[in-house]
Parts: C-alpha cells; sequence; structure tokens
C-alpha cells in the first residue's frame, strides 16, 4: 500500500546501510521491496546469504499522529523485551537510530518463517484458524507477564507516561483527541463529545494495577503462521505500550464481539493459567479501548495521502462502527 510515511531508498542507501550494520565486506546478496505494510518502508534482503527484513521509518518532517512518535525505537524495544520471557518475535539483528545515513531510524530483523494469518486464511479449515487464533491468544497471555517500569507509550518523552493507567490512557486519548481536532476529519460526534464520554468511564481504569507489555495491534496480518496453521511468530510491534492487557483483546478480535470469538478466550486462559472472564469492567474497558483504536483508524488516512472513494467508503464504514462504539458509552 502506498503511504507518504514510506521512505523509500535507492540501492545505494541499502548497500550503505548494509555495510553500517555489518561491515565493509559484508555482501548484498538481494532485495525487493515488501508492499503490504502501511506505516514503515520494508525490504526483504539478503547479506552474506542471511535472509534479513529491512525496515525504515519515515521521514522527519511528516505530519504525524501524536503517539506515532520513534515508532521504530519502541518496536525494538518490544522486540528485545518479548524475546527474553520466549515470545516468537523477530531478532533486532541490527538497529540503528541516530538517523546519520538516510535521515531515518531503520532496523535489520530477522525474518520470519512463514506467512501471516490474514493472507494464509484461505488455505486453512475453520478449524485450523480456531487453533491459530487460540494459540495467539496463549503467547499473548505470556507476553502480558512482562511488567514495565510505568505506564503508557514508552520511549519517547510522552505525555502518555504516567504512574497510573487511568492517567497515561487519559493522556493518550487527549493527544488522539487533539489531532482528530488538528487533521480535521469526520467522526461521528466531535472530539470534545468524544473525550467526554470516555472520561465518564475512568473510575474503571482504576481495576488495572500493572503496566502489562501489550502490542496493541495483532490483527491476523500480523500474525504469522505455517502451512498448518501453527504460529510462528508475531510481528509489527510498533505501537506496543504498557498498560491494561484487556487492550489486547481489541485488535485480536478486530471488529468481532470478544464473547463470539471462545477460542481467544480459552487460548488465553490457558497460556495465563486462570479463566478469563467478560466482567462488566473488562466490558467497559473493552469498550473504551475499541473507541480509541476506532478514532485513530478513522484519522491516520489524512497523515497517510490516503483519500478517493475506496477510501471514503472505508471511513464511512468504519464511522458506523464507531458511532456503535459511542452510543454504549
Amino acid at each position: 500500500m502506498q503511504s507518504l510515511t514510506k521512505r523509500q531508498i535507492t540501492e545505494d542507501e541499502l548497500v550503505a546501510l548494509v555495510r553500517r550494520g555489518f561491515g565493509s565486506t559484508a555482501a548484498l546478496d538481494e532485495w525487493r521491496e515488501l508492499t503490504n505494510g502501511t506505516y514503515n518502508a520494508a525490504y526483504s534482503v539478503a547479506v552474506d546469504g542471511r535472509p534479513l527484513v529491512l525496515k525504515v521509518a519515515p521521514p522527519p518532517g511528516l505530519d504525524l499522529l501524536t503517539h506515532e512518535v520513534d515508532l521504530m525505537r519502541t518496536e525494538a524495544d518490544f522486540y528485545r523485551r518479548a524475546a527474553v520471557a520466549g515470545i516468537p518475535v523477530p531478532e533486532v539483528v541490527f538497529a540503528d537510530f541516530d538517523r546519520t545515513l538516510i535521515g531515518s531510524d531503520y532496523a535489520f530483523l530477522s525474518l520470519v518463517p512463514g506467512a501471516d494469518l490474514h493472507t494464509s486464511k484461505d488455505g486453512l479449515t475453520a478449524a485450523q484458524i480456531a487453533v491459530a487464533r487460540a494459540e495467539v491468544a496463549a503467547i499473548t497471555a505470556r507476553l502480558h507477564a512482562i511488567t514495565g517500569p510505568g505506564y503508557g507509550y514508552p520511549l519517547r518523552g510522552s505525555n502518555s507516561w504516567q504512574r497510573s493507567w487511568r492517567a497515561a490512557f487519559g493522556a493518550m486519548v487527549d493527544d488522539l483527541l487533539a489531532d482528530a481536532s488538528r487533521l480535521g476529519k469526520p467522526l461521528p460526534a466531535a472530539p470534545e463529545r468524544i473525550g467526554e464520554l470516555l472520561r465518564r468511564h475512568a473510575d474503571v481504569l482504576d481495576d488495572v494495577d500493572r503496566p502489562a507489555l501489550v502490542h496493541f495491534d495483532l490483527w491476523d496480518g500480523n500474525v504469522f503462521v505455517d502451512s498448518n496453521g501453527r504460529v510462528t511468530g508475531l510481528i509489527d510491534g510498533e505501537r506496543a505500550f504498557f498498560g491494561d492487557p484487556v487492550a489486547e483483546f481489541v485488535s485480536l478480535a478486530l471488529f468481532r464481539d470478544l464473547a463470539d470469538a471462545p477460542e481467544l478466550l480459552a487460548g488465553y486462559a490457558e497460556g495465563s493459567g486462570a479463566p478469563f472472564a467478560l466482567t462488566s469492567s473488562v466490558r467497559r474497558r473493552l469498550n473504551l479501548y475499541t473507541t480509541y483504536l476506532y478514532v485513530i483508524m478513522a484519522i491516520e488516512g489524512a497523515t497517510r495521502g490516503w483519500d478517493g472513494p475506496e477510501r471514503d467508503s472505508y471511513e464511512a464504514w468504519l464511522s458506523e462502527r464507531l458511532e456503535a462504539q459511542l452510543a454504549m458509552l
């Protein structure tokens, strides 16, 4: 997918990146662009015969969402923390954040075998897909055992970095709604009204007493599986934050009611060693986080250069779902 955020590189630039990361004698055997992503530019490369993925962050100076600052640094940190806990994620082979070569952050990652679940589903049975999603949920439960030093988005001096989840999520919402006002994308309610509705339920956020590591983008496109549907890795950890594990289910059950996804509930219970109940608190928090994600999805197109009839149709469809979430608040 084309996006203003994708920083295209030339072969000469790529050779320079390879030499920075792997030495002056390193050989770039082959390379090609990976076009499925929507934010970073990504390339399949082979360096001295080793298959890798190169990710390049957006060029500086773009008008991004507030929480999208330094996302590649968050992604590298996420992978390193997750790997220590035995979560199947890419290895950060080399990362460079000084921006002296191409003006953008970049990272070489190990190649995760298999293909993403989103594009693999046509070749899998319904039972295999359910098993894959249960496995993802079990892995996610182990991920959530990782505890951070605070709440919110890490590594960027964010307003959201707070001592409580209520304060952190409130700052995340405030930043996002300021972005919505600035970008002027149509929403089913004014940003100020959306903020009022979300703050009405802020008390339920006090039920969160530990800053768990949350991926927050675990839809099927970011889950890799083998030909039998078994999970080989989780990718694209750039949206990660420390907060409420319940927030993970927004993308795990994207556009579905979690009550209609028993494989996720069973898998998570297996991974955590404890039942996962859809209590009143959990349902209210899911509503808050779903609303937050839908607002992101509704306004991010303005920063990507996405427009036209197809985008308009998608945003209208998404607006209906956001409106339903707001009605529940």
